[in-house]
């Protein structure tokens, strides 16, 4: 059974914005795409006049798949900048392995140092 269901409201960050739509987070499993056609029911000349990256909007569900993890998402008759949160600051990072294989090293040593810093403290 699916966590989000068609035709609900939810709130979701907005993680990247390409001139097709906008992907946005909704946890820490599911994303989706709000594609250009579910934005606006007027012409949408640039993706960008309606959300920014680290937005928190309200979007609602047109369609779920639990293997992927997907959800296909609209704007389009949803006050979707009310109620929202406090803006997060993301910063798109592109996209592969790349990415982590440049800044796993970095992650692995702030985690170690974290866990030092906590053992020290309780001790």
């Amino acid at each position: 059974m699916s966590k989000y269901k068609v035709g609900s409201l939810v709130f979701g960050t907005v993680t990247g914005i390409e001139n097709y739509g906008v992907f946005v987070n909704l946890d820490d499993y599911y994303t989706g795409l709000i594609h250009i056609s579910e934005i606006s029911h007027g012409f949408v000349r640039d993706v960008n006049d309606f959300v920014s990256l680290g937005d928190t909007i309200k979007v609602k569900v047109i369609d779920v798949d639990d293997e992927s993890f997907h959800v296909k998402l609209s704007i389009k008759d949803v006050n979707y900048k009310s109620l929202a949160r406090k803006k997060v600051d993301i910063q798109e990072v592109g996209s592969g392995f790349g990415i982590l294989e440049d800044n796993l090293p970095k992650w692995i040593d702030e985690a170690k140092g974290n866990i030092k810093a906590n053992n020290t403290i309780k001790s």
